[in-house]
């Protein structure tokens, strides 16, 4: 079944509004992870307006009490990320595109254009243990070539998907994502997916998609913890993630 990873930069977004440490970025990962979430996700940015060196250091020492957890950390390795990931080899890391001064991530890595470049951080990452998922559009061509550089699975950029659920375009686009799905598993890539996937179309998503090994989920989830607690949060998403799986086996 798809596993949940919550990402917490938004957490970390309201405590550094203030300098007395509330609310804590490691009491939140300790709820959702005793709420029954699969991984915690960071995305530490230059600018620092998201978690910061020591949450990441924090939160590593953390999951080590939860040993089924995962711990995964995005960003752009030409902006400081391996720094992190050579300080506490997160299970996985994600490279995304982002500029430096970027308001959210919006795109995914150009390949092959991009593979030369990205080739020498995938083999440090893989040679420290680290699994190595590239950020990329629903591009079924570019799938092969992601596993070319050395990844080892894609994270699907969701968006354009979030932007037609509910619309007259959701099958299209959903296709389209569906087609770059079993192109990254043919290339024996695995499959990840996030942003502003939500508990309202997610379950969507994860029956027409097939193969989605984890999802990573931050700024809805949040959303939504101010409404119903991080808690039963985290308990509604994984509810729509055993729905997904519900209806795939009724279908076959």
């Amino acid at each position: 079944m798809t596993k949940l990873s919550v990402n917490l930069n938004k957490v970390a977004l309201l405590r550094n509004t203030r300098t007395i440490g509330i609310p804590s970025v490691t009491h939140a990962a300790t709820l959702v992870l005793e709420a029954g979430a699969d991984g915690i996700t960071v995305h530490p940015r230059p600018d620092g307006r998201h978690v910061r060196a020591p949450d990441v250091a924090e939160l590593a020492e953390l999951l080590k009490r939860w040993p089924a957890a995962e711990f995964n950390i995005e960003g752009n390795p030409f902006h400081g990320l391996m720094e992190f990931v050579r300080q506490v080899r997160p299970h996985q890391c994600t490279f995304v595109p982002d500029e430096t001064g970027a308001f959210t991530s919006d795109h995914g890595w150009n390949l092959p254009a991009d593979s030369d470049r990205l080739r020498p951080f995938i083999e440090e990452a893989r040679s420290l243990g680290v699994r190595v998922s590239l950020f990329m559009d629903p591009e079924p061509a570019a799938m092969a070539h992601a596993k070319a550089a050395g990844a080892d699975r894609v994270e699907l950029y969701t968006e354009p998907y979030a932007h037609a659920w509910g619309s007259a375009e959701q099958g299209a686009v959903l296709k389209r994502y569906a087609d770059a799905a079993r192109a990254a598993l043919a290339a024996g890539l695995g499959v990840n997916a996030g942003h502003d996937l939500n508990r309202h179309n997610l379950a969507d998503f994860l029956i027409a998609v097939p193969g989605v090994a984890e999802v990573s989920i931050g700024h809805a989830l949040i959303a939504d913890a101010l409404e119903f607690g991080l808690a039963a949060t985290v308990r509604m998403y994984q509810a729509e993630i055993r729905r997904a799986s519900a209806a795939l086996r009724e279908a076959r």
